[in-house]
């Protein structure tokens, strides 16, 4: 079955989504509908069925599959009546503002028996890609900590997002994504958050955050974004008892370092420092590391499209699954729950 994709609010990701899906196999972009008018005559010019009314395009007998792509705060009710009209149905992230909206938006897909997921596209990104892969294939050893971050300078944020009311903040709109890596790459159970947000120029929302995470087995992660920073830290750091990992950036540029020779087997030596004299923070001779490059990946958003094209014919699992999503929301409802209270938090997630 050929997925025919209607999109819900055909703005800044609706566009995105227009642009990128239509080059999978079996995935046509047919139809878009949006409040704005303007934004209805956009898709007919870019070759969509433009509707002018919410009902004709949910009632259109050529859309199987909804996106819904639009402000936050909407998320629940939309999902909801795509999937009351029998639709399957796509969310943006995040895919509800609580647990609880999107435990009502699961339960109209399954009584509807239709397909439901959320657009976690930052899955199917090459530096996490790459992490996830260095992580799960033990190249660094034990690994006991993992820092995730994304600095930005400009500062402002634009539109709907910008806006408390209707879901905007930067835990929203990018910790969303970072949550949903860390948890999709490390098995173990969330046990500690420790939370801290910010408005630094954004009076109504939170423009920076930092959040620790804590989990069974010991490990750590940290996880910041802002979006006021005029230095930028590497977008990706991991240590492990065997080596350390840094991804500088989206494209990938960064390396692994790892040992080849067990510290203890080398002869401890007295350095004279700046900071004065020290064997803990002495270099290391050159024989006892390695440095190699990061591991090669082959990894494309439209994956995403094409991974529930195939769940629609029955194919595949979700990799997106509900379960997931909603166990991301869970563990941001507790980050919100840290900041509010000033403490960490324990938790079972």
């Amino acid at each position: 079955m050929t997925l025919n994709l209607g999109i819900l609010g055909y703005g800044g990701m609706g566009t995105w989504h227009r642009n990128n899906a239509c080059h999978v196999e079996g995935v046509n972009v047919v139809a878009a509908y949006d409040i704005d008018p303007d934004r209805v005559d956009a898709a007919k010019k870019s070759g969509l069925h433009g509707y002018n009314t919410l009902e004709s395009f949910l009632k259109a007998d050529e859309i199987n599959t909804v996106l819904v792509s639009t402000p936050n705060y909407v998320h629940k009710e939309l999902a909801i009546a795509a999937a009351n009209a029998g639709k399957n149905v796509i969310v943006e992230k995040p895919a509800a503002l609580s647990v609880a909206e999107f435990d009502e938006m699961v339960a109209a897909a399954k009584e509807n028996h239709v397909v439901f997921t959320a657009h976690q596209n930052r899955r199917w990104d090459k530096d996490y890609y790459t992490a996830r892969k260095v992580f799960r294939d033990n190249m660094l050893g034990d690994v006991f900590t993992i820092e995730s971050r994304l600095h930005g300078s400009g500062g402002l944020i634009h539109g709907w997002r910008a806006k408390k009311e209707y879901g905007g903040g930067m835990v929203y709109d990018w910790g969303v994504h970072f949550l949903d890596q860390i948890l999709y790459m490390v098995p173990n159970k969330v046990k500690t958050v420790y939370a801290k947000l910010y408005s630094v120029i954004n009076p109504e929302v939170d423009d920076y955050f930092k959040i620790i995470l804590t989990f069974d087995n010991g490990m750590s992660a940290q996880i910041e974004l802002g979006t006021f920073c005029l230095k930028s830290l590497p977008r990706w750091f991991m240590c492990g008892n065997r080596g350390t990992m840094v991804i500088d950036n989206f494209e990938c540029e960064g390396s692994i370092t790892r040992v080849k020779k067990l510290a203890e087997k080398v002869a401890p030596v007295i350095v004279q420092t700046k900071a004065g004299p020290t064997r803990t923070f002495a270099p290391q001779p050159p024989e006892t590391k390695e440095t190699i490059a990061l591991p090669k990946v082959d990894v494309k958003w439209e994956d995403f499209y094409r991974n529930v094209s195939n769940v629609i014919d029955g194919k595949e699992e979700l990799i997106v699954k509900p379960s997931e999503v909603r166990r991301v929301l869970s563990l941001m409802e507790v980050v919100f729950k840290s900041h509010r209270l000033g403490k960490s938090i324990d938790t079972d997630i």
